[in-house]
């Protein structure tokens, strides 16, 4: 009998000696015990963030949308640059879980859980900004399309800020049903461990009475492959989708047609790049070293050289593009605004951030360097932030008539309102780490006797003894 094993070249996906149980007993045993000291250092700086940005959201909605820095000139500032990069962080996750699975790609399964969760939270801290840039947030509602009583006010269907509504609610619910149904075998795994009645009836619940048959694993795998079928195309429309609300328009800077590919795959680089800081954060704290290994750190930093090398590529030809198109105010836009302006500054830390940095990266030695990542990891988002500013307020700040020019600065609660997300973000992160598994403990035993550094050892030893065994057997022959 012919047994189907991974090539014993390849690097394990988990190092150690590891079996069944004690897979379940590392991954499951933080969520059972009381988190540490840094767990709740880091909940509280997160709780005291997200306290800050409700109080400037309550401050912009009592005063009105003047309290922002905007004018004539500059009607999206500091709101929609941080829209655009909340939702290009949250499309890693849907390409580690869907296009990775649909591609059998092993190593997606360490990593898989915490990037779709950030995914989630980086939709919901995403799709705050545009509500409350409305300014009378009590009428969002008019932007959902449904049968009404206002008469002929239907939304505007031609308008890509109608679009992106549609894109990312179905991004946030296909996202969650993702994330949902992947938890539910290892939520059966806590209610079978849980010490508590409380805790043995809500997990219980949240398992759906998961026993762990034929029939529910079919079903399971089943839902995975149409959940990743449908989120696959979601990867590519959602950022293209927001990148029309650009493209769309008349304005030098953004009436061009390379901003669709290119705005996505610069939300798959600031994406893969804050899995990173997060995954790293997580593996020290939680002591998950030999399950978030450094082979998944190295995927994932060629992910992160080859978009910063697709988005360096764009750059350069908006470049020429301003140049060759011998459009005046295009070229001014590129060329003495951007570069060269008052602004010029926020370009070229978004050059050397996202162009010029990731290049380290082409060396083994750096990609598997854990501070190296972790520091290039924030250096990629900080980059990808000034790209969205630059695209935003750089096109906008000089405009056609010299009388309408003006700087931009952020006011307090466009700052606080930021810093708000992020605590909102980090404080369901930090929930979700306390009470979720934060690596899929089923799909890592599913790749364990084939990825596991034990098994593959062991292979390594009978494939040996059998060539062994072979030559012996063909010299007794002759």
């Amino acid at each position: 009998m012919s047994l189907k094993y991974e090539s014993t070249l390849r690097e394990p996906l988990v190092d150690g000696v590891k079996d069944y149980h004690q897979v379940t007993e590392d991954i499951i045993s933080p969520i059972e015990g009381k988190p540490g000291k840094l767990w709740y250092v880091g909940f509280f700086i997160s709780l005291t963030l997200l306290g800050f940005g409700a109080f400037s959201v309550f401050w912009q909605i009592y005063f009105g949308v003047g309290v922002w820095n905007l004018n004539k000139t500059i009607g999206w500032g500091w709101d929609i640059t941080n829209f655009v990069w909340w939702v290009g962080i949250g499309h890693a996750g849907t390409l580690i879980s869907a296009i990775l699975l649909l591609f059998r790609q092993g190593w997606r399964t360490g990593v898989n859980r915490a990037a779709e969760a950030m995914t989630i939270f980086a939709v919901m801290c995403a799709g705050q900004f545009p509500i409350i840039h409305m300014g009378r947030v009590w009428m969002a509602f008019f932007i959902l399309p449904y049968p009404n009583t206002r008469g002929p006010v239907w939304v505007n269907f031609n308008s890509p800020l109608l679009w992106d509504v549609f894109a990312i609610s179905t991004y946030f619910t296909v996202s969650l049903l993702f994330w949902y149904s992947g938890l539910i075998p290892d939520f059966a795994t806590i209610r079978d461990r849980a010490r508590t009645k409380l805790r043995k009836l809500l997990y219980g619940v949240a398992s759906f009475g998961w026993t762990g048959s034929t029939k529910h694993w079919q079903r399971h795998e089943a839902l995975s492959l149409v959940l990743a079928g449908l989120s696959t195309p979601l990867v590519l429309s959602v950022h293209t989708i927001v990148s029309f609300d650009f493209a769309t328009s008349v304005i030098p800077g953004w009436h061009t047609t390379i901003f669709p590919p290119y705005f996505v795959a610069g939300a798959i680089f600031s994406g893969f790049a804050m899995v990173q800081t997060l995954l790293i954060i997580t593996r020290k704290i939680l002591h998950l070293e030999e399950y978030i290994t450094l082979g998944h750190m190295e995927a994932m930093n060629k992910v992160i050289v080859l978009t910063g090398s697709v988005v360096g590529c764009a750059y350069l030809t908006e470049l020429f593009m301003a140049w060759y198109g011998a459009n005046p105010y295009e070229f001014a836009t590129f060329f003495k605004y951007r570069a060269a302006g008052p602004l010029g500054w926020s370009y070229w830390i978004m050059m050397t951030c996202n162009v010029i940095s990731p290049q380290v990266f082409w060396f083994r030695k750096m990609r598997r360097n854990v501070m190296v990542t972790f520091v290039m990891s924030i250096i990629v988002n900080i980059g990808m932030w000034f790209e969205r500013f630059v695209i935003i307020c750089t096109s906008l700040y000089r405009d056609y008539l010299p009388s309408s020019w003006s700087y931009y600065r952020p006011s307090w609660p466009e700052v606080g309102f930021y810093m708000g997300t992020f605590g909102l973000f980090f404080t369901c992160y930090f929930l979700f780490a306390k009470y979720f598994p934060v690596i899929a403990v089923a799909e890592i035993k599913s790749i364990l006797k084939v990825s596991g550094e034990n098994f593959k050892e062991k292979m390594e030893k009978y494939e040996e003894e059998s060539a062994e065994k072979f030559a012996h057997d063909v010299a007794h022959a002759h």
